[in-house]
């Protein structure tokens, strides 16, 4: 899939590429399923900070399925390998993709592939999030865009804390998620949504904006900053314990431990990814729309 031009969801175009070859430490992966992010969306409408991709390209930068050859001097045993892999942001809407050997983890026996692609990248990200902020039992936990990929699992990893967890979203269908997984649920577009909180101890603050200040408006702890979805980016000042972009990079120099932990805890039944919807490759574009829409809930996929 193509990406042709900055632009509108419809400059993704089904196209024809020539087979991608690994080189030393490197694999071929036969697709089965990539994983779609909200900043694969801004990268595509030229809206992403330092986006590293430029159009014509292949976005996509987490996919699962398995390892169909292995480049000169590799692993012959690693082929046949149900694998998940990150591709340093492109290439992942495709039937093939190559990835370095450092940046694949093996799929756990008993977690079907679409479940690992939705934890490659979310699961890492919410474990590392998770253990920035190390919420305790008792401890009052907001968690804002609770019924996206990476909201859902902090609501997860919180209540398995012991923690009070409180899942900010809008719509009922979201809300009804949030509480579906134990979570109180409140939704943060109604006037006045945070007067009933006061002195939280943890808030994950993925939306920024004015959804970003007024939760943290009510925080007497740590809050952590790792998107900015509806906004700028909340910038936290005295008053609490603040975590934020650089902690973010901190997070992906261990991206193959953390996937490695979220996929271990998935075959154990402890974290449970949820995947909202899936469009075929051939409609990434109107998965992107989907996104943009804010109708989405829990993860994104593409079965290729």
């Amino acid at each position: 899939m193509w990406w042709r031009a900055v632009g509108p969801p419809s400059v993704l175009e089904l196209g024809e590429a020539d087979e991608p070859v690994p080189g030393p430490d490197e694999v071929l992966i036969r697709v089965e399923v990539a994983g779609i992010t909200f900043i694969e969306t801004q990268t595509r409408a030229g809206r992403a900070p330092k986006a590293g991709a430029v159009p014509p390209a292949v976005l996509g930068n987490g996919v699962g399925g398995t390892v169909a050859a292995v480049g000169p001097g590799g692993d012959p045993s690693l082929v046949g390998r149900r694998v998940v892999a990150s591709l340093n942001g492109t290439g992942g809407y495709a039937e093939l993709a190559v990835a370095a050997v450092r940046d694949t983890v093996p799929i756990p026996d008993g977690v079907p592939t679409p479940d690992a692609t939705a934890l490659v990248a979310d699961g890492r990200t919410a474990l590392g999030l998770h253990e920035l902020a190390r919420p305790r039992p008792g401890e009052a936990v907001l968690v804002e865009a609770a019924a996206g990929g990476v909201g859902s699992l902090l609501v997860q990893l919180a209540l398995d804390a012991g923690a009070r967890v409180i899942g900010a979203a809008s719509g009922e269908r979201k809300l009804a998620l949030i509480r579906d997984l134990g979570a109180e649920a409140v939704d943060y577009t109604a006037p006045g949504w945070t007067e009933p909180f006061k002195d939280l101890d943890v808030v994950y603050d993925g939306v920024g904006g004015t959804i970003g200040r007024a939760a943290l408006a009510v925080t007497a702890g740590r809050f952590v900053v790792h998107g900015a979805a509806g906004g700028p980016p909340t910038q936290p000042g005295d008053g609490v314990t603040a975590f934020g972009f650089p902690d973010l990079l901190a997070i992906g120099r261990r991206a193959p431990e953390l996937a490695t932990r979220a996929l271990r805890a998935a075959a154990e039944g402890r974290l449970r990814p949820v995947i909202g919807q899936t469009f075929p490759l051939a409609r990434a574009a109107d998965a992107h729309a989907a996104i943009e829409s804010r109708q989405t809930i829990g993860k994104t996929l593409l079965a290729v």
